[in-house]
């Protein structure tokens, strides 16, 4: 055997032990769940489908990473545009910088993918960069007017740039093309209760009486919200209780109650429903935040303190909880 075919099988055997299947998450995807789509890849190695069937199971037993690993590598191998939204998906959840980028990218490989360009938008709005989601949603929106994902969003981002009657057009506008949109009831419901529109009445009547099963809290919650804001406080009440008769869990429409009953400075009424939510959820950073605003009302400085800094301990970004604590003085 000469030396330059002795070179070549020596080639040909390395290439052979360090072909593209050895992947860190090895010892997942041996798994009885993903091993037979795993031996399927070994042999196919170029079938983009098998990794994207892979990548589907791993995502649903909740293994985000090799998840991402798959539907790239399905993505590198073919440019179907599920494959792309399935990248975006699981990187908007931790990686909203790295969505944009490649999210950049595939809308240049699919240039008329609107579920990449709402994605894209999506990554844009949970970025901070508000004018650039809103420069894309207008794009979409001019090519396709009746896009209500699009509009709900749209309507969204308006809010943080501080132009709530506009949010509110866009988001009649998205009602008119579809009343049956359950979350889009819900934005509007909130957006009328919160200008003080009595339209939400209307609208939450309309969808208690759909509510056959009467399981549904939200109606009356944003009618509560909307009496509470024209300070109907009786009224008030009565639907943050209806709420919560309907979903012993709605925490908000606790909150909303106790707010209400602090305003009325009946401080131990209030104190007494915050601290039935600290019982049902004791991470929720707004039940500890009241609690020290009735303790602080109370005389209870140590303990309205304590309750202020348990409040921002559980969310960093609720800066007036901390200055509330750094205010009391012995």
């Amino acid at each position: 055997m000469t030396r330059l075919t002795s070179l070549f099988i020596s080639f040909i055997l390395l290439s052979g032990c360090n072909d593209n299947t050895h992947s860190p998450f090895d010892e997942i995807l041996s798994q009885p769940a993903y091993s037979a789509i795993t031996d399927s890849i070994k042999k196919e190695p170029q079938k983009d489908e098998l990794y994207f069937r892979r990548a589907v199971l791993l995502n649903e037993n909740n293994f985000p990473e090799p998840a991402l690993a798959d539907f790239k590598k399905a993505w590198t191998l073919n440019k179907d545009e599920k494959y792309a939204f399935a990248v975006s998906t699981i990187l908007l959840e931790n990686k909203p910088d790295s969505a944009i980028v490649f999210l950049d990218q595939a809308t240049k490989e699919i240039p008329n993918s609107f579920l990449l360009k709402l994605s894209l938008a999506r990554a844009y709005d949970a970025q901070g960069k508000t004018n650039d989601a809103l420069r894309l949603c207008n794009e979409m929106s001019e090519a396709n007017p009746q896009q209500v994902d699009v509009l709900k969003l749209k309507a969204s981002l308006l809010d943080k740039l501080k132009d709530p009657f506009s949010s509110l057009a866009i988001l009649e506008k998205a009602y008119a093309l579809t009343p049956f949109d359950i979350e889009l009831n819900y934005m509007l419901a909130l957006k009328y209760a919160e200008s003080k529109n009595s339209k939400v009445l209307i609208l939450c009547d309309s969808l208690i009486k759909k509510d056959s099963l009467k399981i549904h809290a939200e109606p009356y919650y944003y009618k509560g919200i909307y009496y509470s804001n024209i300070h109907d406080r009786i009224n008030a009440l009565n639907m943050f209780n209806t709420a919560i008769q309907h979903d012993y869990y709605f925490l908000d429409a606790y909150i909303e109650k106790g707010a209400v009953l602090y305003e009325q400075k009946k401080f131990n009424d209030a104190l007494k429903v915050f601290q039935l939510v600290n019982t049902i959820s004791a991470t929720f950073a707004d039940a500890y935040y009241w609690m020290g605003k009735c303790q602080q009302a109370l005389g209870q400085k140590d303990e309205a303190r304590t309750n202020y800094q348990r409040a921002y301990g559980l969310d960093k970004t609720f800066i007036e909880a901390k200055d509330s604590a750094d205010r009391i003085k012995n």
